[in-house]
């Protein structure tokens, strides 16, 4: 259980560096969409060695329930990130990066009903304190986000668009994870996703080869970084832990963006985010708490 906080933790920390390595791609030229496209289609074709040398067998004998959960997976994951990075053109970091990470209150509701999983009363806490960080964050930037945000409601809409897709991805995961392992899984829902959203693009007629040089190179530490090494620890995770605390330690991501936006971009904070700062680790504490709980009774 131990290692199981740790990971979690580290792959926040690589995670809050994703909102930096998409604004800086897209100040450079490149398109949402095609920051959502390369990032996953090259993340897919890194793992994609290492799936069929260790799965193969596995993937090649799923069958059609197994394969339409990924399908699943791999659609909700495609919405997920393309609202998100979309989002970002049109809002600030913070409240991006706090929107797009409600989505312990998506998880928890569906979780009960979806898989039977009742969260345990410091679970329910944390879900509390959690989003009232991220509504605090929210409103205090919605106060001085006019002078580095185009537009803020579009840009929000489309962040919390993406927390909810985010949500579907890790309920589907939670229960496609008990029947196969963590390398298909991970590899079958980011090439489905990578498909998707390869031919979104190609219907937009974008081109790849036009994108500069710098854009290619922050896309490709984002495929790295966050999505590979920040993702698929949230799925090593998921297993081990309630969908809805992975979901909620989630949420320390807006800190870290938070102050990586402020370093980088100079998107300075109010006090009142501060508090939602506060309020969002206070909510992760609580459910760690929880966790450690329910582990302990079981």
């Amino acid at each position: 259980m131990r290692w199981s906080f740790i990971v979690l933790a580290g792959a926040v920390a690589v995670v809050s560096t994703a909102s930096i390595l998409i604004r800086l791609a897209q100040v450079e030229g490149a398109s949402s969409l095609t920051i959502a496209a390369v990032r996953l289609g090259l993340a897919a074709a890194i793992l994609a060695p290492f799936a069929w040398l260790k799965a193969g067998r596995e993937i090649l004998r799923l069958g059609r329930r197994e394969l339409g959960m990924c399908l699943l997976s791999g659609l909700f994951l495609a919405i997920h990130f393309w609202t998100w990075i979309s989002s970002l053109e049109y809002t600030s970091v913070a409240s991006s990066a706090a929107l797009v990470t409600t989505n312990p209150l998506w998880v928890g509701l569906a979780s009960a009903v979806l898989l039977r999983e009742r969260p345990v009363p410091a679970a329910l806490a944390g879900i509390g304190l959690t989003v009232a960080g991220s509504v605090l964050i929210f409103a205090a930037d919605s106060g001085w986000s006019e002078t580095t945000a185009t537009n803020p409601p579009l840009g929000n809409a489309l962040a919390l668009a993406g927390a909810i897709a985010a949500s579907g991805y890790l309920l589907v995961g939670r229960a496609l994870r008990a029947r196969i392992s963590l390398t298909a899984y991970v590899w079958l829902s980011y090439t489905v996703a990578a498909l998707l959203l390869g031919a979104a693009l190609w219907a937009s007629g974008t081109s790849l080869i036009a994108m500069p040089v710098p854009a290619w190179g922050f896309i490709v530490l984002l495929a790295i970084g966050p999505q590979l090494a920040g993702h698929t620890a949230f799925n090593w995770a998921v297993r081990r832990l309630t969908a809805t605390f992975v979901a909620i330690a989630i949420l320390g991501e807006p800190v870290g963006a938070a102050i990586l936006a402020w370093f980088f971009f100079e998107e300075g904070f109010t006090a009142l985010q501060l508090a939602g700062f506060v309020l969002l680790l206070a909510g992760i504490f609580v459910a760690a708490r929880g966790e450690k709980s329910r582990e302990t009774q079981n």
